[in-house]
């Protein structure tokens, strides 16, 4: 399974971004949970939202919810997550994620990780 992330950059703090990631390499990947992590310098990577096959169940890190939403498109196998109120403290690369459970996912237990996009905000 390939992941790969689109759409980091540089925003200023209090801004928006929306992180995309295509899913491809396997016929069910629609099937499987999908996620994003984040690892900030100098610290471990970090949780920061999941998404079940059915977008039924959704799981956000305490620091991003009300600001970050994930969502998916399961007929282009693509993952997205909007962020909105950015803060300076939101600077890390993020990875995408995916495996077939989504309690694993946010426990870590990954079965593919993509390469990882770099979101900078300014102050």
């Amino acid at each position: 399974v390939q992941l790969q992330a689109f759409g980091g950059g540089l925003v200023q703090a209090r801004g928006s971004m929306r992180l995309s990631c295509a899913a491809s390499g396997r016929p069910n990947i629609n099937s499987y949970a999908m996620g994003w992590f984040r690892q900030a310098p100098g610290k471990e990577r970090e949780f920061v939202a999941g998404i079940s096959w059915s977008s039924v169940t959704i799981y956000y890190a305490d620091s991003v919810k009300g600001r970050f939403t994930i969502s998916r498109d399961n007929a282009i196998n693509t993952v997205y997550l909007q962020m909105n109120s950015l803060k300076p403290e939101d600077t890390a690369v993020y990875y995408c994620a995916s495996d077939p459970g989504i309690e694993r996912l946010r426990t870590f237990f990954v079965d593919y990780w993509g390469q990882g996009t770099l979101v900078t905000v300014s102050s």
